[in-house]
C-alpha cells in the first residue's frame, strides 16, 4: 500500500526552497491506510444487510432503512466534525474518529449477542459518525497537500486504496458472516428462532477483528508526524469568512447535490446487489456466492480509480467525469432492462464507471475555495447523507420490483453528466490554502 519512496506522490508538495525533503509521500501512504479501513468497514454493510434481512425477516424498505441510518450520521456529524477539527487539529481528530469507529464496532458484538435490531442501528450510527470525522479531515487534506491542478489525481489515488478495502470486504464478510450462517448458505427458507440467533451471532468475530485493527491504527496515527495546514492560513480564514461567500462558487453549489445524488446511485447498487443477482431470473445463486461477485463490482472501482489517477494527469478531471458518467448511464440501462448474466455483469460494470465520481466531484467542488476550503469540504461530506435515500429505492423495489427500481440510478447518472459538463466550472476562484510540512 506504500507509495514509492524514491519520488514524491503524484502532486506531492515540496518545500518552498524547491527541495524534495518535504515530500508528503509518507503522509499520503498513511492516509491511504485510513481510506482503506473506512472503505472496508462501509462495504461490510453490503453483506450485513441481506444477513439482517433474514435474521429479522425484513422487507426491502426496512432493510435499506438500516443503511439510511448509516448515512444520516454523515448529515448529523459533518458540521460537529468540522468544529472539532478547528478545536483540536487534524491529527487528534483522525485518532478520535478511529476510536469512535472502534467503539461502534465493539458495540456491534453486543447487538449480535442480544440480538437487537435497535442496538444494531445505534452502533452502525456510531461507526458512521467516526467515519464522517475521518472524511471531513482526510479528503480536503489530500486535495490541497500539493498543486491544485493534480488535486483530483491525488485524491483518486488514495481513494483507490479505499476501493481496495471495498473489494476485500465482501470476501471477508461473505466468509465470516454469510458463509457461516444458515440464511447466507440456503435459498428461500424461513429460519427457526434458534437458527436466527445463531446467524445473528456470526457477526461477533468479524467486528471484534475490525475493532482491534482500528485501535492499532489509531495508535500509529497518534505517533506519526503529519504535516498540518498552516496556522497562518487558518487565521486568514477566520478574518476573510466575514466577506466571502461559499454560494458564489458554482462548482460547490452544484457539487453538493452532485455528491448527494451520486451516493444514492452508489449505495443503491451496492446494497441491493446481492439480493438482485441471487434472483432466479438473474444469476440464481446463494447470497454467499453473490458476495463474491460483489467483490468484482468494488474491484472495478479500485481499477477505475488507479486508472483515473493516471488519466487525470493528462486529461481535465471534468472531461474524465463526463465520460465515466455516460458509461455508467449505459450499463445501468442494461442492468434495468436485461435478464440473466447480462444484467448481472452490467451491474458489476457500473463499479468501474462509478470509480472516479466521488473523489473527482469532491476535488472539483472545493477547487478555488481558498480560505473557505474547510467549510466547503464540510458541506460536501454532509452531502454523503444522500446515501440515506437508498430507502427510496427500497420503497420502489417493494412497489415495482427490484430490477425496475434501478431506473432511479439511471436518472442519477444524468445529473453527474450535467455537473461534469457545466456545473463544475469554477466561479470567483480564490487562492488555495497552504500546507505546512511536518518538522
Amino acid at each position: 500500500m506504500a507509495l514509492p519512496p524514491s519520488q514524491p506522490a503524484p502532486g506531492a508538495h515540496t518545500s518552498p526552497a524547491g527541495g524534495r525533503g518535504a515530500s508528503y509521500a509518507p503522509a499520503l501512504t498513511l492516509l491511504a491506510s485510513l481510506f482503506f479501513m473506512w472503505g472496508f468497514i462501509t462495504v461490510i454493510n453490503n453483506t450485513l444487510l441481506p444477513h439482517l434481512r433474514s435474521v429479522f425477516d425484513l422487507n426491502y424498505t426496512q432493510t435499506t432503512l438500516i443503511e439510511s441510518v448509516w448515512f444520516i450520521a454523515y448529515f448529523v456529524a459533518s458540521i460537529p466534525s468540522a468544529k472539532l477539527i478547528e478545536r483540536i487539529g487534524y491529527q487528534k481528530s483522525l485518532v478520535t474518529g478511529l476510536l469512535v469507529m472502534a467503539a461502534g464496532a465493539a458495540g456491534m458484538t453486543l447487538a449480535a449477542s442480544l440480538p437487537s435490531y435497535g442496538v444494531t442501528l445505534v452502533m452502525l450510527f456510531v461507526i458512521a459518525s467516526g467515519i464522517t470525522l475521518l472524511q471531513v479531515a482526510a479528503n480536503p487534506y489530500v486535495t490541497v497537500i500539493g498543486p491544485p491542478e493534480t488535486g483530483s489525481s491525488r485524491l483518486n489515488l488514495v481513494q483507490a486504496f479505499n476501493s481496495l478495502g471495498t473489494t476485500l470486504a465482501p470476501l471477508f464478510a461473505g466468509y465470516l458472516i454469510l458463509g457461516r450462517s444458515v440464511g447466507g448458505t440456503t435459498q428461500d427458507r424461513v429460519l427457526t428462532p434458534a437458527e436466527r440467533l445463531a446467524d445473528a451471532q456470526s457477526v461477533i468475530l468479524p467486528y471484534v477483528l475490525v475493532a482491534a485493527v482500528l485501535v492499532v491504527l489509531a495508535i500509529v496515527i497518534a505517533r506519526f508526524p503529519l504535516p498540518a495546514i498552516g496556522q497562518s492560513t487558518q487565521r486568514v480564514t477566520r478574518e476573510e469568512r466575514k466577506r466571502l461567500s461559499l454560494w458564489s462558487h458554482r462548482n460547490l453549489v452544484f457539487g453538493v447535490p452532485a455528491i448527494f445524488i451520486y451516493l444514492i446511485a452508489e449505495i443503491g447498487v451496492a446494497n441491493l446487489f446481492i439480493n438482485f443477482v441471487s434472483q432466479p431470473n438473474i444469476a440464481n445463486i446463494t447470497q454467499a456466492e453473490a458476495s463474491n461477485y460483489l467483490a468484482l463490482l468494488w474491484g472495478g472501482m479500485m481499477v477505475g480509480r488507479f486508472a483515473g489517477s493516471l488519466i487525470m494527469q493528462k486529461v481535465p478531471a471534468e472531461t474524465v467525469l463526463a465520460g465515466f458518467s455516460i458509461g455508467a448511464f449505459v450499463v445501468m440501462l442494461g442492468a434495468t432492462f436485461l435478464t440473466g448474466p447480462a444484467a448481472m455483469w452490467s451491474l458489476i460494470l457500473v463499479g468501474l464507471f462509478h470509480s472516479i465520481m466521488f473523489p473527482t466531484i469532491f476535488s472539483l467542488g472545493i477547487k478555488g475555495l481558498g480560505p473557505l476550503t474547510e467549510e466547503g469540504s464540510g458541506l460536501l461530506i454532509m452531502a454523503i447523507a444522500g446515501g440515506a435515500l437508498v430507502v427510496v429505492q427500497g420503497w420502489l423495489a417493494d412497489l415495482y420490483g427490484l430490477q425496475t427500481s434501478f431506473l432511479l440510478t439511471v436518472v442519477c447518472e444524468l445529473y453527474i453528466l450535467f455537473y461534469a459538463v457545466w456545473g463544475a466550472k469554477p466561479t470567483h476562484a480564490l487562492p488555495d490554502p497552504e500546507v505546512a510540512p511536518a518538522e
